[in-house]
């Protein structure tokens, strides 16, 4: 492919936020591998990793313990390439790339994980802040990383999640700039929306987190704050990715960061009432 398969996707096709999720998830089946942060606007996105169904309990577990990082939409039965979250969608085709683990150990970036399918996985859908950031613009809040065509920051902090059978590892969050007339605002929407991560875990210094350089991000790409913006900092659902390095389980499939897996759910569904 060339080089604008991982450009994103908003550079790739400027009409790619009023794509239905089907066409979307069509042209990443086609090899459109870009990221699909404003993609399919109103449709709910979401993180992908596949376990072998002995690691699935401990995966579970480390959801039901961590639910911020790791808000479960789905769980499929072992070997299955759907989920009741996208009719007729396959989970080895239809997402923009994936990464291929063994050991612990990312070996491969594929566009198409069919020849790597295993019968015994299981596969786990989780909440995307990519979600929430329909809500966040229609509010009025800036999104710079849209704004400059970029994917989001993600930074591994030094903040463990509660450890489950065999998972354990760090929380992994997205950063987001934020003006500080819209934090409210920002803090606001996001929570509304607990099942794709909800409220901030962090607003300000990046050294609470123990993050050392925005600039330099572990996935995704740097974004250029305003001068008076503030770092916020969301729980993020790479963070499963982060147990795998840590853990090391023998074999595991998930979505590259930022190359997530376009639902049929509206987002509206997600959301709970909200006081003003």
């Amino acid at each position: 492919m060339d080089g604008t398969g991982d450009r994103p996707v908003t550079l790739v096709d400027a009409h790619a936020h009023a794509w239905s999720p089907k066409t979307a998830r069509a042209r990443f089946r086609e090899g459109l591998a870009g990221p699909t942060a404003g993609v399919a606007a109103g449709h709910t996105q979401a993180n992908l990793i596949s376990v072998p169904a002995d690691w699935a309990y401990d995966m579970l577990l480390f959801c039901q313990r961590n639910p911020q990082p790791c808000p479960v939409l789905d769980v499929t039965d072992a070997g299955s390439p759907t989920t009741v979250l996208a009719d007729g969608a396959d989970l080895r085709t239809d997402l923009p790339r994936y990464r291929v683990w063994h050991d612990g150990e990312l070996v491969e970036e594929p566009t198409d994980v069919r020849a790597r399918w295993r019968d015994d996985l299981v596969s786990f859908l989780l909440g995307c802040s990519f979600t929430f950031e329909w809500a966040l613009a229609a509010a009025g809040v800036p999104i710079r990383h849209l704004e400059q065509g970029r994917n989001v920051p993600m930074y591994t902090t030094g903040r463990p999640c509660r450890p489950a059978g065999r998972l354990r590892g760090p929380m992994v969050v997205s950063m987001r700039p934020v003006p500080p007339e819209h934090l409210r605002t920002a803090i606001r929407e996001s929570s509304l929306l607990p099942a794709v991560h909800g409220g901030p875990v962090h607003c300000g210094d990046p050294g609470a987190l123990g993050i050392e350089d925005l600039g330099r991000p572990d996935f995704g790409d740097p974004v250029d704050a305003a001068p008076e913006d503030i770092p916020v900092f969301w729980a993020c659902g790479v963070t499963p990715q982060a147990a795998v390095m840590a853990s090391r389980p023998p074999f595991a499939l998930t979505h590259a960061p930022g190359r997530m897996f376009l639902t049929d759910a509206r987002d509206e569904q997600y959301r709970v009432a909200g006081v003003d």
